[in-house]
């Protein structure tokens, strides 16, 4: 038996309209991203519909994802659209967006499978946490609001009273600084 497809190569398939590869990718991921919306709304139904949307835009976008820019980053694309589609049903529901526990913030959601994922995920957690520190006081102010209490840009400028522009410029200066630093440990071998 070979190895299993890549995230990537179930997304080309996904974009040629085979079903085996997007049931590939649900069983892959639904646990985990069901556990990490119920967080987000609260309820068992509503996660359940958020899920299974999710897996519809993943259908109906697949063409349009370009796998070659995106490799390795399709299951963080998928946890942006879950999150995405969790603050859109909060609000429906005339709802703000929860905060998150600081405890649980940045550990990820995902139900582990086994001893060895859940303790790589809580060193990812604890990596996270110290390059979040990092930052400077107005970065980690946009990252929280909008990353982890599901704000949108224009939201934290206004209720912030922050240039829109200044917003924006601080989050893709914070991402970009995030990213340098997970680039550089995972040249240095700390996480796979």
């Amino acid at each position: 038996m070979g190895e299993p497809a890549t995230d990537e190569l179930l997304i080309r398939k996904i974009a040629n309209r085979d079903s085996a590869a997007l049931e590939q990718l649900y069983d892959r991921y639904e646990r985990q991203i069901y556990s990490f919306v119920y967080r987000i709304v609260k309820d068992a139904m509503a996660a359940e519909e958020v899920v299974q949307e999710l897996f519809i835009r993943v259908w109906n976008s697949a063409e349009r994802l370009d796998t070659g820019e995106a490799a390795g980053k399709i299951s963080s694309w998928m946890f942006t659209i879950a999150r995405n589609l969790s603050v859109d049903w909060i609000r429906k529901q005339g709802r703000k967006p929860l905060e998150a526990s600081e405890d649980g913030v940045l550990e990820r959601v995902a139900a582990s499978k086994s001893t060895e994922q859940e303790v790589e995920h809580k060193m990812l957690g604890e990596q996270m946490q110290e390059a979040l520190c990092e930052l400077n006081e107005e970065q980690k102010q946009v990252v929280d609001l909008i990353y982890f209490k599901g704000y949108t840009q224009q939201e934290v400028s206004l209720n912030q009273d922050i240039p829109l522009g200044t917003v924006k410029s601080r989050v893709r200066l914070a991402l970009k600084q995030l990213r340098k630093r997970f680039e550089t440990t995972r040249k240095e071998g700390v996480w796979p």
